[in-house]
């Protein structure tokens, strides 16, 4: 079974009983994936969190029903899944700007989130084998230390974050500031993802360097000891340099939509991290390219 038809099955599961508790582990059970590998392939084929994404449905109709002025606004809350007047109205400003007291007095018309359809956002239709060429390695234990940002994947924030922070990086050329680096003499900075929320839809982006040790850290710096985990490795095209943070997000993208589905694989839920290495370096180089590694598991028969 497709990924796509997968993906839609827990929608329509998550439409028909929007009035009903939800659990992420829940859909994922639907969909057949473990809950990490299902809160990636949901997020990046939908675009939002799946609990976000079940958040926002339930906003939506709940500010349809507000049109009804006999209905008390706790009742609203209470039917589509809110649990009190608070976790309502905190809610619903979050998404529409004010209260649902003002959204009622105001008479807005509700905005639209409609449900979402996979089948229509596909990237590249699987016809017979699309080939993505990759390896299969286990790296060993390491030490992380390096500068930490927590963004998240709602709305794609985290596309303008991370490039973002690379700019600040490169700008106050923070590799300077790490200490113990394994890779001194030929620097390889990591873009590592970790510690995720899976119902917020939030984790920190480190870029950092594998370390030897952790003695005189500085304290504004973060340390992680990685494990040692099974990856997949993904090498983007060679691009130009303006060219470069979007061949990373396109590369991102096809792994979940074109490679997983017919992989074998799954991912295992352990650190992803991206490999600049000397190929980045567009001092040296007029096309650059990077490594991605996705921690894999062989998928259960």
């Amino acid at each position: 079974m497709s990924y796509y038809v997968r993906i839609q099955r827990t929608i329509e599961h998550i439409e028909n009983r929007l009035t009903e508790p939800l659990t992420l582990t829940e859909l994922a059970s639907i969909a057949g994936f473990s809950d990490f590998h299902f809160h990636r392939v949901f997020q990046t084929m939908v675009g939002d969190p799946v609990m976000e994404y079940v958040r926002k449905r339930r906003l939506v109709r709940a500010a349809r029903d507000m049109a009804d002025l006999d209905k008390r606004i706790l009742d609203v809350a209470l039917d589509h899944g809110f649990q009190s007047h608070e976790t309502f109205t905190r809610a619903f400003k979050k998404m529409f700007g004010m209260t649902p007291a003002e959204y009622r007095q105001r008479g807005i018309r509700t905005p639209v989130y409609p449900r979402a359809d996979v089948n229509s956002r596909r990237f590249n239709p699987y016809l017979g084998g699309i080939r993505m060429e990759y390896r299969i390695v286990t790296k060993p234990a390491f030490k992380l230390i390096g500068h930490a940002l927590e963004t998240c994947t709602q709305e794609g924030k985290n596309h303008e974050d991370i490039p973002a922070f690379w700019q600040r990086y490169i700008a106050n050329k923070g590799w300077e500031r790490i200490p113990n680096a394994v890779h001194r003499e030929n620097p390889v900075e990591l873009g590592v993802c970790t510690d995720f929320d899976m119902e917020k839809g939030t984790f920190l982006y480190v870029i950092g360097m594998e370390a030897e040790h952790f003695e005189g850290v500085p304290d504004d710096l973060v340390c992680r000891e990685i494990p040692e985990a099974t990856y997949a490795v993904f090498t983007t095209p060679l691009v130009p340099r303006d060219q470069f943070p979007a061949s990373i997000q396109s590369t991102w993208m096809s792994v979940f939509n074109e490679w997983f589905p017919h992989s074998g694989y799954e991912h295992s839920g352990e650190v992803e991290f991206e490999w600049y290495d000397e190929r980045s370096n567009s001092q040296k180089h007029d096309l650059v390219q990077m490594d991605i590694y996705i921690p894999v598991k062989k998928k259960a028969d």
